[in-house]
């Protein structure tokens, strides 16, 4: 039986008072009428296997119960497995641990052959198996062999990561690194496919299977426009205008965003009202709010700190916090995405839900200003 419902301004400002005595001021943002917490929960990294599944299940649970609202899975991530330990979580914290459905933000990706449960012997085999035979996508649909998003197959994906979550609705789909078909079309080629990924993802959101989608990506918003996989989101948000009205559902983006990767802070690549500004000024102009995967570059950035990073920060106990405490006091960011793989790794990176992200004049200082 699948869980009804989407996390609504109400619960999420329930569940927001849940941690009132506890919470550093600042830990839960108002973001597209929801509370969202500073920090949530990745679950790309781990063995295909079960012990992996059951420790990622206890962990997204923790997570939910120490104050993280946010859980971000994709359809290949672990081959399908992380999608289905969360849905064993949600039944969990809505069955045994008082948790509603709509106090929760869940976020999941499609655009990356899923697999299942394991990688196949014979990935064209698969493939013509899974999607061709039964007319759901094309042989030639798939860029590079790997990234289809077509339609259909954008469909089937979405309907599946229901089925493993056991949801009736999703809260945001992200087309899954779209870039990745820039190395194969040309750019008008692109946005024609990525406006009709857009109105089947309206016709979703009209259909309560998905509340909002976006676009999650790995190097579209942080390289320059001359780059051949640049992303343009003024164009994205006028392509979803387009198809879905002012009230349309592009609503977020995901983007790598640490210590060693500023460039959405930094790096002025987008073009709103003639002006030159950084990802994260275009999106706070167009609506659209932004979530940071790979807060820690799955542990690059989470030691060996200098003290000019660490004091401004607030001197935390370790560098791993220290490197999350950057993400997430970034002007514009609203939540810094950790993959966190058990309960151990929940209660370490969660102490920061009692602590205030750094204040603008003090995390100015990281990079050298005063």
């Amino acid at each position: 039986m699948s869980l009804t419902g989407s996390a609504t301004l109400e619960s999420t400002i329930r569940y927001r008072d849940r941690f009132k005595e506890q919470a550093g001021e600042n830990h839960f943002r108002n973001e597209q009428q929801l509370w969202l917490s500073s920090i949530g929960i990745g679950t790309y990294l781990g063995n295909a296997d079960d012990a992996t599944d059951a420790r990622y299940a206890e962990a997204v649970v923790r997570a939910v119960e120490l104050g993280a609202n946010v859980i971000d899975t994709a359809a290949n991530y672990r081959f399908q497995r992380s999608e289905r330990s969360i849905g064993k979580a949600l039944t969990a914290l809505t069955n045994t641990k008082g948790f509603a459905r709509e106090e929760i933000l869940i976020c999941t990706k499609g655009g990356y052959l899923p697999f299942d449960g394991a990688p196949p012997r014979d990935v064209r085999g698969y493939i013509e198996d899974t999607f061709v035979r039964p007319g759901i996508a094309r042989l030639e649909d798939f860029v590079s062999g790997s990234h289809c998003m077509t339609p259909g197959y954008l469909q089937n994906q979405l309907e599946q990561s229901l089925r493993n979550m056991q949801l009736e609705c999703v809260d945001v789909y992200y087309i899954h690194n779209p870039e990745s078909q820039l190395g194969a079309v040309s750019e008008a080629e692109f946005y024609s496919r990525l406006r009709a990924a857009f109105e089947r993802l309206e016709q979703n959101v009209a259909q309560g299977k998905t509340k909002m989608y976006g676009v999650a990506t790995w190097n579209g918003f942080r390289v320059s426009p001359e780059a051949a996989g640049y992303h343009s989101l003024p164009r994205m948000v006028e392509t979803a205008r387009e198809v879905g009205g002012e009230s349309h559902g592009f609503r977020f983006i995901q983007l790598p965003f640490n210590l060693a990767m500023p460039e959405a802070l930094v790096l002025r690549n987008q073009i709103v009202d003639e002006m030159e500004v950084s990802t994260l000024e275009a999106a706070a102009a167009l609506g659209v709010t932004v979530v940071s995967s790979a807060s820690i570059l799955q542990g690059r950035v989470a030691h060996d700190l200098p003290e000019t990073v660490r004091e401004p920060l607030g001197s935390l106990a370790t560098d791993a916090l220290t490197a999350i405490q950057f993400v997430r006091s970034t002007p514009g960011i609203t939540t810094a995405l950790v993959g966190m793989s058990s309960r151990e790794h929940v209660e370490e990176n969660l102490q920061l839900v009692r602590v205030e992200p750094a204040h603008a004049d003090d995390y100015r200082r990281v990079f050298g200003e005063e």
